[in-house]
């Protein structure tokens, strides 16, 4: 694998190198794929042990790509204020339903974008300070931005309502 020349990802590689699950580049943002259960780990090597450390998570977001195996992924958009580069983490959920480990304990601003992925993807943090809806009332059913969801008696995601939306012009 390459560390296209990402100190972080050099340093994943070298300390944790069985996390590592691949590493590419597109549209010039560096990404390393880290194995799952080992999320947390590695989120905290990346802002204590990497030189320059990436102290800012930017963004959390989910990925559902419904028919792939595993369906779900979280991405963690990092930064270094020091050295002023960017790092995409991405995990890949195995889970069913899917879940992963909390980072709230190493990045508090991941608190309500872990709550955003629970809300409209569904997808479960584990030892998370407050797992409750941030968008949605208590009482709504589902996660809207699954690919399977139902909207209207309907379910999106599907070839039927593929077809639907290309439809009548």
């Amino acid at each position: 694998m390459n560390d296209f020349g990402s100190p972080g990802v050099r340093c994943l590689m070298d300390q944790m190198p069985s996390t590592v699950r691949g590493t590419h580049v597109r549209s010039g943002q560096v990404t390393v794929t880290v194995a799952a259960e080992d999320i947390v780990s590695a989120l905290r090597l990346l802002r204590d042990g990497s030189d320059p450390c990436f102290d800012l998570l930017v963004d959390l977001c989910a990925v559902d790509c419904l028919g792939r195996t595993p369906r779900f992924e979280v991405v963690y958009h990092l930064y270094s204020l020091a050295g002023n580069q960017r790092l995409r983490v991405r995990a890949m959920i195995l889970d069913d339903p899917p879940q992963l480990d909390s980072s709230v304990e190493v990045f508090p601003a991941a608190n309500w974008l872990e709550r955003e992925a629970w809300d409209l993807y569904g997808i479960r943090f584990r030892n998370h300070p407050d797992p409750t809806r941030l968008l949605l009332g208590e009482d709504f059913e589902g996660h809207p931005l699954r690919r399977d969801h139902t909207i209207a008696g309907s379910r999106i995601g599907t070839e039927s309502s593929t077809a639907r939306e290309g439809g009548d012009e």
